[in-house]
């Protein structure tokens, strides 16, 4: 009998405002994620983590793989660029329908995977973005959390995707360590609750960021 898998998705913004010293916070944040979570045994057997990048174009960055099989490159930001997020939630449903194993009479499926969001601007494809967002709800994710990251991050379009939105004042490493190691903590909760997606169930936020 296959173990049942939660799929995590992590959908990154790499546009050109995200380069220098944001985008090598990130990677580092992601590392310490990755290392954090492999330490828990249930995580270690249950997470699966997909990260998809977007600025001019949405890429599959990593497809869905188990914890203990990934080894990343960095993840670079172009000099400028806009930010299709509307094209990685495009991207996000062609994924998550190709991966996700649904429940038959004979097995059961994957929990409901769960869905963290991260952007330091707006979305340039606007209306793409609206349009995707019925049928992101369709795909019944169990939990959707969104982080704007910096002061032009526009939080007013992430609550069109989630409740759940999330900031940080500044772009510096201690912000997005502390982003990463609350999304790994929220990751492990979600694998031990098997993958319920209560919001509850949370961890608090470390003190730079702010619900």
């Amino acid at each position: 009998m296959s173990i049942r898998r939660l799929p995590v998705y992590i959908l990154l913004d790499t546009s050109g405002s995200m380069r220098g010293e944001p985008i090598h916070s990130v990677n580092a944040g992601l590392q310490s994620m990755f290392s954090a979570l492999r330490q828990d045994p249930y995580a270690l057997e249950t997470v699966h983590l997909s990260i998809i990048t977007f600025d001019v174009e949405a890429r599959e960055y990593l497809p869905l793989t188990p914890l203990d099989a990934i080894r990343l490159d960095d993840i670079r930001a172009p000099d400028s660029g806009a930010t299709f997020l509307g094209a990685a939630l495009e991207l996000l449903i062609r994924c998550v329908d190709r991966d996700v194993r649904k429940s038959t009479p004979d097995s059961r499926g994957d929990w409901r995977p769960l869905l963290f969001v991260m952007t330091d601007g707006s979305p340039s494809d606007l209306h793409t973005f609206r349009q995707t967002i019925p049928e992101i709800r369709r795909r019944d994710f169990g939990s959707i959390v969104a982080c704007a990251a910096g002061p032009k991050a526009r939080q007013d379009y992430l609550r069109e995707l989630t409740a759940q939105v999330i900031a940080l004042d500044t772009l510096d490493a201690a912000a997005f360590a502390g982003f990463f190691k609350w999304v790994s903590a929220s990751v492990a909760v979600g694998s031990g609750h098997a993958g319920t997606g209560d919001a509850d169930a949370l961890p608090p936020l470390p003190s730079e960021i702010q619900l």
